[in-house]
């Protein structure tokens, strides 16, 4: 098994460790957080992407929070909205979901606070993550995204990861392989 993986987005480049997730794949570990001047390069790429009118972009906690945050700052938007892991103190009466993810070992859930589900009833709205693998995370803020009554006009990632370049409802900006053991 390869120890590194060379990711290219754009001008930027990052060495990636390569770590086994099962007996069978192993995944070239991509971590947003901390990184902050590849947020901000990748945020403005695909903010690129979206040349129509929406009302708020969504995210996954919380490796999509960066990106939805410096995303808002190229496409001139006040505002987005976080699906959370956990139901927290200050919510009420907030939508759940559970959702399974390919490095999740246990089944997690995306909640949205009724506040947040008000702001989006109606509206249309953009799911952005940092990487689509399998599609278990998009697929359940999708879902989520129903019961609050919002419309979702795109998702776009920074990768797709292994099948998930293939898809056709996707937008993202470099492929993330899968490595077979």
């Amino acid at each position: 098994m390869q120890e590194y993986y060379d990711l290219k987005i754009g001008k930027l480049t990052r060495r990636l460790p390569v770590v086994k997730l099962n007996a069978d794949v192993a995944i070239a570990s991509f971590v947003l957080l901390g990184d902050a001047e590849l947020t901000r390069y990748t945020a403005e790429k695909l903010a690129q992407k979206i040349n129509f009118e929406f009302d708020y972009l969504v995210t996954m906690e919380s490796k999509g929070i960066p990106l939805a945050q410096e995303m808002c700052h190229f496409l001139n938007k006040p505002r987005y909205i976080v699906l959370r892991k956990s139901v927290k103190d200050y919510m009420n009466l907030p939508l759940s979901i559970s959702v399974s993810t390919v490095t999740t070992s246990a089944p997690q859930q995306l909640v949205l606070d009724s506040n947040d589900a008000t702001l989006l009833k109606g509206k249309q709205v953009v799911i952005i993550d940092d990487v689509i693998s399998s599609g278990g995370s998009i697929t359940a803020a999708e879902k989520l995204l129903r019961k609050a009554q919002a419309n979702v006009v795109a998702r776009l990632a920074i990768l797709a990861e292994g099948a998930a370049s293939e898809r056709t409802d996707i937008e993202y900006l470099e492929k993330l392989p899968l490595f077979d053991l």
